[in-house]
């Protein structure tokens, strides 16, 4: 019961004690990593091009974001005599936020340790969930009608994007505090998952461009969509990596204004093999199970069920607070002498050089609020096309 004290009075009592576990210190507290990633050297030197031909793709995807206006729903919930631990809604940051709030989800639990748990949903947010409370010294089923590598986790983008659609501005202040404690602990963990075989994690280089300066540039710049809080701008200074404007003669893009930043990425088939690993080696197992209506959580043996269904709890739960966010992404052939990704969201294009392809990323007017999971070809091909164009300048550039 200490750590779960800790936990829910780290929420209240502010991030600067969070993290050290202590209320009170005689010193300072220091946030700041051993390894900056401001001091992560920077792409120098002429850049491989990217193969962008639409001949090259070899698969194409479509997610569903769970969003929600006033941010995840985490919070505990009494169902006759079961008692259910919401963990969803979490936009486009379910994996960036997913150790964060899985550590927030456990601390909700008031059950003794080795009672049967039960997490229902096997995508970024359940399978860390479920291995948090392993960890945490419960025995855990995970009941899902999918696993990887077909869950909608699955077919994310995979970057560190911890306030991406995670709340909107009106509810940005009452969710702060909350969110910075959840996206703390998550970094903190991803780091100690550098250098594993199979490369579940690493660092890339990111080159974000724009047609008009920056400070005029916000959000996802799709017609529709309410503001959002820059969250990493504002509470995660000595963690989000540091931004680099380029002038015309250094960026070897032709877009009028350029970036360039270090930037997080997952390698998602990689990673989720990875989790699933972990969760059997602590003895878990995945049961498959279809639930359709809140009634289905009776036909549980377990007393204490996690739900992280994500999207799927809109349906499930009768939730009409969660808004669908579409997005389509394709893969282009992996090319390893690739180390650089490009955000143009001015364009609706974004590339990430993920080990198992080029990741392709279309944004689309009317992809919020759109409930669809149908895959436009088109959409894909329009992007990749794009992409040949932004090619085609760094060819002359570099």
């Amino acid at each position: 019961m200490q750590r779960r004290r800790f936990l829910q009075g780290a929420l209240g009592g502010g991030i600067a004690s969070s993290l050290i576990g202590c209320a009170k210190t005689s010193k300072p507290v220091n946030h700041s990593l051993p390894l900056s990633p401001a001091g992560l050297p920077m792409q120098t030197g002429p850049l491989a091009p990217i193969n962008a031909q639409p001949d090259r793709i070899i698969s194409t995807n479509v997610c569903t974001r769970p969003f929600r206006a006033q941010g995840p729903r985490i919070e505990v919930e009494k169902s006759g005599n079961k008692t259910l631990i919401h963990n969803y809604g979490h936009g486009g940051s379910g994996w960036s936020l997913s150790w964060g709030t899985a550590a927030l989800a456990e601390s909700l639990i008031t059950a003794d340790k080795q009672t049967p748990l039960a997490v229902v949903g096997c995508g970024a947010v359940g399978l860390t969930t479920a291995i948090h409370c392993q960890r945490a010294g419960y025995k855990v089923t995970i009941y899902a009608k999918e696993r990887p590598p077909y869950v909608r986790s699955s077919y994310a983008t995979g970057i560190w994007s911890p306030d991406s659609r995670i709340v909107t501005l009106d509810h940005a202040r009452a969710f702060a505090d909350r969110w910075q404690w959840m996206a703390r602990l998550s970094y903190l963990r991803f780091q100690t998952l550098l250098g594993l075989a199979g490369t579940p994690v690493e660092w890339t280089t990111m080159f974000r461009m724009a047609d008009k300066p920056f400070d005029d540039h916000g959000g996802h710049n799709i017609p529709g969509e309410p503001p959002y809080p820059d969250y990493s701008k504002a509470l995660l200074s000595d963690l989000t990596p540091k931004e680099y404007d380029l002038s015309a003669g250094q960026s070897p893009f032709n877009a009028p204004y350029v970036r360039q930043f270090p930037l997080l990425m997952f390698n998602i088939s990689a990673y989720s093999q990875h989790l699933l690993d972990v969760f059997h080696r602590g003895g878990g197992k995945v049961v498959d199970r279809s639930l359709s209506s809140v009634d289905d959580f009776k036909q549980f043996g377990e007393s204490v069920i996690v739900n992280c269904t994500g999207y799927g709890a809109k349906a499930l739960l009768n939730d009409d607070s969660i808004i669908p966010v579409r997005g389509q992404t394709c893969k282009l052939i992996p090319q390893d002498e690739v180390k650089y990704g490009i955000q143009y969201f001015d364009q609706h294009t974004s590339v990430y050089p993920r080990r198992d392809g080029l990741l392709v990323q279309a944004g689309a007017e009317g992809d919020f609020n759109n409930p669809l999971a149908n895959i436009d070809p088109q959409e894909s091909v329009h992007a990749v096309e794009q992409l040949a164009k932004i090619m085609q300048s760094i060819k002359t550039r570099t």
